[in-house]
């Protein structure tokens, strides 16, 4: 039986209704950013007045916080679900794909990484600072257990792996290239992957052509 099946009939609706906020909250960030992003544009997208809004979150500030919270929680379950006989590297492109698919699909804001005063409201986040190291340290297990299966360079420093993969997460060029390259998110995702993981030389492409 769910925890949502337990509750009483309201408690249900309400929980419902935040789930649809977050939701609406993850889209609105996705398209218009933070700085943009009003309560007024949430409740409206909701379909919901503004005090029954701020019975579910007090400020803007704190409602985008559990959006963040929310998708880190995601993340940390995605990584745990993963099927035990996929390969390190093979871990970090799955997650990698997701994340992109995700973003694609207008559920991903990057919040952290454009804006500074929600990098500075999260940093003083007490139940979203826990989860960020958490994660960070699963990449991190990963990507030293990929260099010594040999499937990433063991020169590179772990921080400049985990922060060039982060970066893939939210490279514009995903973007650009549903707007301005006219290819389809499949075709986005595979070229993204292959940037990430291949690079740009062409040493990649003559090893896959030889026997």
């Amino acid at each position: 039986m769910s925890i949502l099946s337990k509750l009483s009939f309201k408690d249900q609706a309400f929980q419902l209704r935040e789930s649809a906020v977050l939701d609406a909250t993850t889209r609105l960030l996705a398209s218009k950013g933070f700085d943009l992003m009003t309560m007024d544009d949430v409740a409206n997208e909701v379909g919901i007045s503004k005090p029954s809004l701020y019975k579910h979150f007090k400020s803007k500030e704190e409602l985008v916080s559990e959006v963040m919270i929310r998708l880190l929680d995601a993340t940390l379950d995605y990584l745990a679900a993963q099927p035990a006989e996929l390969s390190p590297l093979d871990r970090l492109r799955d997650l990698l794909e997701s994340a992109m698919r995700v973003r694609l699909a207008g559920g991903l804001p990057f919040l952290p990484s454009t804006s500074p005063q929600v990098r500075e409201m999260l940093t003083r986040n007490l139940r979203y600072v826990p989860r960020v190291l958490k994660l960070n340290k699963t990449l991190e297990m990963i990507v030293e257990e990929a260099k010594q299966a040999g499937e990433l360079r063991r020169d590179l420093p772990n921080d400049v792996i985990l922060f060039s993969y982060y970066a893939r997460s939210c490279d514009p060029a995903v973007e650009y290239l549903r707007l301005y390259g006219k290819l389809d998110d499949d075709a986005i995702v595979a070229h993204m992957l292959s940037v990430c993981f291949d690079g740009l030389g062409g040493r990649a492409e003559l090893a896959r052509s030889q026997p």
